[in-house]
């Protein structure tokens, strides 16, 4: 998950603080080994190499919690060793120090989630790590007949009403786009009756023969962290979704899933890099002066999608009988109709685009449809190149992307 969505929160501050005030009082233990004062409250002795080993654990202690409070890289590390050798000492004098092993039960509970959220078999490493490896690959080289940049000859082949729409978002003149990057937030929920879960997220796409879709959601439900992880690489997409990153919720995979996130992949060309629609396996059918079909491919899927205009040129809907709905667990899928009302066209990127839009599933009756996401990108950069990909070793230090 991103590094800004587990960074410093209110909650992480005030565990660090408890943490750094546990390590204060091991310098007790220490002074009084030492010889350096009498504490009273130490009923038994402590012996002056006894003291030193209090002194050293009070200063991992405290440096525990401040790079807890700080998210600095490799945190949870730090206070997992801390914890261990706190509750060492606590056991060397038992009678006068038990109360502690509070506190460094908690310290051992956020290394856990830390390792859990952060650590090699995490879902946000997982992330981090395909998305070097896709920035990292060269991007494909525009077609023969076509040059850098989007032209008319590009948007001579499309239907009016899809060539007026990236004239205004900007398209006509840019580079070609073969990769974006984006920032985004908002809220989620599993039914119409369930709780909304509010959530940062993150994704990776990259266009071409290599085409892959990567999207890292922290949400909240209750406040608890569920972290959400969607991978399409190659022919196959899969889902997980983990609560307190460790226990598993969903983990969908399958054909269904494969068609789900094409519609998906599709739906994030359209929406968020037009332009990149010029270079795409598409097959276009006019079906009124404001309303397109849209059959794409994409290796062995080809999936259909009708694409709505409004007066101003504008995308505001995407509606598809192609995206599955999942169960709770992931395991099975449902058709249904699949759409995304769009609003809130402003420049982000260096592009106009759609900043606000809900995905909505329908059914038989109006009753059975439901807004099940909202969503506001906030940051969007295209064409980012290798070097601004997240640094894997240090996943805690993300840097921004640059973008033509």
């Amino acid at each position: 998950m991103s590094a800004v969505s587990r960074g410093r929160s209110p909650l992480r501050r005030v565990v660090g603080a408890v943490v750094v005030l546990h390590g204060l009082l091991h310098l007790l233990g220490g002074a009084n080994g030492l010889g350096w004062s009498t504490v009273s409250s130490f009923s038994q002795p402590i012996g002056r190499m006894a003291g030193g080993i209090w002194l050293v654990v009070a200063l991992l202690v405290v440096l525990s919690g401040l790079l807890l409070a700080l998210a600095a890289p490799w945190w949870w590390l730090v206070c997992g060793v801390a914890a261990v050798a706190s509750q060492a000492v606590i056991a060397m004098s038992w009678t006068d120090a038990r109360a502690g092993t509070v506190v460094n039960a908690i310290l051992l509970a956020a290394a856990v989630y830390g390792w859990a959220s952060q650590g090699p078999g995490s879902l946000g490493r997982e992330y981090r790590r395909r998305m070097s490896a896709a920035l990292s690959t060269p991007p494909p080289a525009p077609p023969a007949s076509a040059g850098p940049v989007v032209t008319e000859h590009d948007l001579a082949t499309l239907p009016t009403s899809v060539s007026a729409y990236l004239r205004r978002a900007g398209a006509l003149g840019r580079p070609r786009v073969t990769s974006l990057h984006a920032h985004l937030h908002g809220r989620i929920r599993a039914s119409a009756t369930s709780t909304w879960m509010p959530f940062t997220g993150e994704q990776v796409n990259t266009y071409g023969p290599g085409s892959c879709r990567l999207f890292s959601m922290d949400a909240r439900l209750h406040g608890i962290p569920v972290d959400v992880l969607h991978v399409l690489v190659g022919d196959a997409a899969t889902m997980r979704v983990r609560a307190v990153s460790l226990l598993p919720m969903v983990d969908a995979a399958g054909p269904e899933m494969d068609r789900a996130e094409t519609v998906t992949l599709f739906n994030d060309l359209c929406v968020l890099a037009p332009a990149a629609l010029v270079d795409a396996d598409i097959t276009w059918t006019v079906l009124g002066p404001d309303r397109v079909h849209a059959d794409f491919t994409r290796g062995p899927q080809t999936i259909g999608a009708d694409l709505l205009f409004d007066e101003h040129d504008e995308l505001v809907d995407f509606v598809s009988d192609d995206r599955l709905a999942g169960s709770s667990n992931g395991r099975t899928f449902t058709p249904r109709r699949w759409s995304t009302p769009l609003t809130d066209y402003r420049a982000v990127g260096g592009r106009r685009l759609a900043t606000h839009g809900d995905a909505r599933w329908g059914g038989p009756h109006p009753q059975e449809s439901f807004t099940y996401l909202e969503l506001t990108i906030d940051h969007i950069a295209y064409n980012v190149a290798s070097d601004i990909a997240y640094d894997v070793a240090h996943p805690s230090s993300p840097r921004m992307p640059q973008h033509h």
